[in-house]
């Protein structure tokens, strides 16, 4: 089947809601964050471990899985589920981000994108039709269409032309898709034009895509431009279909995007931080190196109940830095994906209790202390 969005409940002062959203491999509780398993491995966890901070859906990348190691092997796998070990649901990206992002390094055309693999510099192309192969072998439980990302900044002309390549490109996916099992969501582009924003949903809209995704933001712009994107673009999505704002996971997006109707977040940034040293913890950021930490026998983070805050100090997690053990990029990032995943739980029981707003002041009063 394809998924199924059920609304549950709507804030009573702000657009927030909470849902369940239905999939062949199981029910996702929305408002959700998605850890992003890049090359079929969310970095340094396991499987496992994902399970057990109740990851319900992870996220990977079709870019680097043609690359590497090649989605026909996949395929023959069995698909990215067994491949990897991961029995809940998976959404697929199509890729154009990564290709977009290489900025030189490819040529764009009605046709697609063509561009040198960042691995070995072997020329390749990436069009609406191959995305859509890639991710049908692949398997995932949703798919994306490809789409052209402007940059920021870009003029009007640039995003207009940009975005209705994206709706052609939309239409060309939707023909090419090999796979009933397998959901396919549009992606709204539009840049920072309310006018363009507006333009390209109502042409995706008449696609009739059983989930829509917030392009084309957190490229660079200033956080309250893309707030102020969020507000005017989001109200035009179905209230009965899922809302993705694509590549956003700082704990103050994710709040704002929550307030402004959006079910469903990716980022790498909790694994990229963590791996650097750095947590998110209740109290803000904390840079684990500082050798403030090195006395420090107190959990890195006292209102957490992930693994690394139950068994491990900070003096601790200091010297795996220092020593350049792999464990402390592991328990880092553990804690990272936990406290992301926890926050949205909590975000949840907030929407529940009707109570959202004041979780909302209560979390930030401790986090923004800094």
């Amino acid at each position: 089947m394809l998924v199924k969005y059920e609304l549950l409940k709507e804030c009573s002062e702000t657009k927030a809601r909470l849902g369940k959203l239905h999939t062949n491999r199981g029910v996702i509780n929305t408002p959700i964050f998605m850890p992003v398993g890049t090359q079929a491995t969310v970095k340094t966890m396991t499987p496992e471990e994902l399970k057990e901070m109740n990851a319900e859906i992870i996220l990977s990348n079709t870019y680097h899985l043609f690359l590497r190691p090649g989605h026909g092997l996949i395929e023959k796998a069995g698909g990215l589920h067994k491949f990897m070990n991961w029995d809940r649901p998976i959404l697929t990206d199509s890729g154009g981000f990564q290709v977009f992002s290489l900025g030189k390094l490819r040529k764009l055309s009605e046709e697609g994108a063509t561009f040198n693999s960042h691995i070995d510099g072997s020329k390749q192309e990436l069009t609406p039709e191959k995305a859509i192969e890639i991710q049908n072998a692949l398997d995932s439980d949703i798919a994306m269409v490809l789409d052209e990302c402007p940059p920021y900044p870009a003029t009007r002309e640039y995003v207009y032309n940009s975005l209705k390549r994206t709706t052609r490109w939309a239409k060309r996916c939707i023909d090419a898709n090999n796979n009933p099992n397998q959901s396919l969501f549009g992606i709204v582009q539009g840049g920072m034009y309310q006018d363009l924003r507006e333009e390209s949903a109502k042409e995706l809209l008449e696609l009739d895509f059983p989930g829509y995704a917030i392009g084309g933001l957190s490229v660079g712009e200033p956080k309250n431009l893309m707030y102020e994107v969020l507000e005017y673009t989001t109200p035009l999505l179905p209230k009965d279909k899922p809302r993705y704002l694509m590549g956003v996971g700082s704990p103050d997006a994710l709040f704002e995007g929550v307030e402004k109707g959006i079910d469903m977040f990716d980022c790498v940034h909790p694994t990229r931080i963590g791996r650097n040293g750095t947590a998110m913890t209740t109290y803000g950021t904390v840079n684990i190196k500082n050798a403030k930490f090195k006395e420090d026998f107190t959990p890195l983070d006292s209102e957490c109940s992930c693994y690394t805050c139950r068994n491990y100090t900070r003096a601790y997690l200091r010297h795996l830095f220092k020593a350049n053990e792999i464990l402390g990029l592991r328990l880092m990032t553990y804690h990272n994906v936990h406290f992301l995943i926890d926050t949205m739980k909590n975000i949840r029981k907030s929407l529940e209790e009707d109570r959202f707003m004041t979780y909302k002041k209560e979390f930030f009063d401790k986090y923004d202390q800094s």
